[in-house]
């Protein structure tokens, strides 16, 4: 029989203490608050310590810088170019106003005409709205995190060993941490789920549901060390309704179903995402779709209103943007979800990029990167607010009615409004969007000569 050495045997005891204590610890402070849906405040204490090492930083190089004579943060600016909200008519004929000394007084085609399209186009590639909406946006201050502004430079060995040692913590300390939440909530959320949904339909299966679902996602909040304030929590959607928000990022469905319980909208996958799909749907009627049935818009729009029209059933989330955007702005919504006659709760969410940035560029990263980029931050950061809710007017169309939740919802969430398609992140701008400047410039000049014509 084989006997450990005394050496041995102690390592292994400690060992066995050490996962002993780290289990008892996470069950204690994260696991069990989770289920109770309650807070130690430890969270808020990190971020505050945070804070308050990221201030001594700044300051720290911006003494540096000052001493080297570097320049150190860009002029802060909306945009590279000042622009001003005019019409297409108004611009040329400002520009032949100063070119000729004169007013417009000839409606035909100038030549001159054709420099007002090359400006335009030159000041679109140096000031492009929609690509700079899909990288991340760049901090003043260093997190100790990421060089988010390329300026910062070596500035003392101080802050270098500080940087450091935030590399050891987030990497060897976090990152094992936050896997291991990651994978209980996970493991829990496909246990729970599939146990519920053996059970049959009742006021007890729908209690359980909703508990195992709020239970899972809280310890996948913190996971990610998420600290989320939720704000006029009175106009959390309802039965029978849309909940619609901006999207930056594929935790956004965490962050809001900590908070509430909604059926989610989505295509199957396979693998481990499917596995938690197929567990889901047991226990909760969520609306899964088959690749082939994504592309067909009415089986969508059939799908979806069968579901509101059943006020029993939970509030349908979605993202109209269809794809992840930077946490700047709010880009197109996409019709569909505004055309079915639900009533609509808009959410707008807003990340902290100091301690984290939440933005998903999927063209660059792939999942598994996004994930390791996001578990190894410090924190993430976000506000949520329920907005109150809406219903499409009589006299709007779905697109109208977009449009205006959209705005109500870069307003509060302090986002630039944008009406841009988030497809042209993969895709070439349409032909719809050149025709229709042709079709502005013509209409100013065959409307100039029907009104000579008259006179």
């Amino acid at each position: 029989m084989f006997l450990l050495l005394p050496f041995d045997s102690l390592v292994v005891n400690l060992l066995g203490i050490s996962i002993t204590v780290l289990f008892t610890l996470l069950l204690v402070f994260i696991i069990v608050p989770a289920i109770f849906g309650v807070s130690f405040g430890i969270r808020k204490v990190y971020m505050k310590t945070l804070l308050k090492i990221f201030q001594w930083a700044t300051l720290r190089i911006e003494r540096g810088a000052k001493e080297k004579n570097h320049p150190l943060y860009k002029p802060y600016a909306n945009g590279i170019i000042a622009k001003e909200p005019t019409s297409l008519e108004e611009e040329i004929k400002e520009m032949r106003r100063s070119g000729s000394g004169k007013a417009l007084d000839t409606p035909e085609f100038e030549l001159s005409d054709i420099f007002y399209f090359c400006r335009k186009g030159i000041e679109t590639i140096m000031d492009d709205e929609v690509t700079k909406r899909f990288s991340a946006e760049e901090l003043e201050s260093w997190n100790l995190l990421s060089r988010t502004n390329y300026n910062f430079q070596y500035i003392s060995l101080r802050l270098t060993v500080l940087w450091g040692l935030g590399v050891l913590i987030r990497y060897c300390f976090l990152l094992p941490l936050r896997i291991a939440l990651a994978f209980t909530g996970i493991s829990l959320l496909v246990t729970g789920t599939t146990v519920v949904g053996y059970l049959p339909n009742g006021r007890c299966k729908e209690f359980l549901s909703k508990h195992v679902h709020l239970m899972c996602y809280r310890i996948c909040v913190r996971a990610l060390t998420a600290i989320i304030t939720y704000h006029d929590r009175e106009n959390r959607p309802r039965n029978g309704g849309i909940c619609v928000a901006n999207h930056t990022s594929p935790i956004d469905v965490i962050i809001l179903a900590s908070d509430g319980y909604y059926a989610m909208v989505g295509q199957i996958h396979g693998g481990l995402m499917g596995v938690i799909q197929r567990a889901m749907v047991k226990a909760c009627p969520h609306v899964w779709f088959e690749r082939s049935e994504v592309k067909d818009r009415h089986l969508v729009a059939k799908r979806l209103t069968e579901h509101v029209q059943d006020k029993s059933k939970l509030p349908i989330l979605i993202f109209p943007e269809g794809t992840c955007i930077n946490n700047t702005s709010v880009m197109m919504f996409k019709k569909g979800s505004f055309e079915i006659g639900a009533t609509v709760y808009p959410v707008a969410i807003k990340y902290d990029p100091q301690f984290g940035d939440a933005f998903w560029n999927s063209s660059k990263y792939g999942m598994v990167t996004y994930l390791l980029r996001m578990m190894t931050s410090w924190a993430i950061v976000c506000s949520v607010w329920y907005l109150p809710p809406m219903t499409r007017q009589p006299e709007e169309d779905a697109v109208q009615f977009a449009n205006r939740v959209k705005s109500a919802i870069a307003r509060q969430g302090g986002l630039v409004d944008l009406l841009w398609d988030g497809g042209l992140k993969r895709e070439k701008v349409k032909d719809a969007f050149k025709e229709e400047q042709q079709k502005l410039y013509s209409k100013m000049i065959v409307g100039n000569h029907e009104d000579r014509s008259r006179s």
